[in-house]
């Protein structure tokens, strides 16, 4: 199995008690984030190649927009779960004391990372540029390579059998759909 983990800064849990206090932290980091990564690196991929896909103009600005929109609120909810649950923000130096397992975290592993890529490939659809598409496809292979490889371990040796039953429970990416007569 490959490790990063020599390539990677040490995670260290919040020291932070004041659950105002993670807010604004996860606020500020949620900020820096999608300046960087959802605003300035798909604008200048959309300036590399500067023509339109053939998505019509109406799927493109409402499915984007919606897709944007959920994002970013299931982004906020998230944000708000660590806080006040996990007592830590997302970032790997102030990250949560306690496993986060419920809301969102209690349908998907990973809805903080769904949330970003949902802005992202949101952006692709409203904008309808190969350039932000191509973006899009290489972050989201990133990220299921740093969930696999980095934040999965991390939390494995963190958490230990909490987490190893947390996951047997709950899948990485998409909601498992049960019918009524299989709960």
């Amino acid at each position: 199995m490959i490790s990063f983990k020599s390539y990677l800064p040490r995670v260290r849990q919040s020291k932070t008690k004041n659950t105002l206090v993670l807010w604004g932290k996860s606020l500020l980091n949620a900020f820096l984030f999608l300046l960087i990564f959802m605003v300035v690196l798909p604008w200048v991929a959309y300036r590399i190649i500067p023509v339109r896909l053939p998505i019509p103009p109406v799927i493109g600005k409402w499915g984007g927009g919606i897709l944007v929109i959920s994002g970013v609120v299931m982004w906020i909810h998230c944000l708000g779960v660590f806080s006040h649950k996990g007592r830590g923000t997302p970032l790997m130096l102030d990250a949560p004391q306690n496993l986060v397992t419920s809301g969102l975290f209690s349908i998907v592993r990973n809805p903080i990372m769904i949330a970003e890529l949902m802005v992202l490939w949101g952006e692709v659809i409203f904008f309808s540029n190969p350039g932000m598409l191509m973006y899009a496809v290489m972050v989201s292979g990133i990220a299921h390579m740093l969930v696999v490889y980095v934040e999965e371990p991390e939390l494995k040796g963190r958490f230990g059998k909490e987490y190893e039953k947390y996951c047997q429970q709950v899948p990485r990416w998409f909601p498992e759909i049960k019918r009524k007569n299989e709960q």
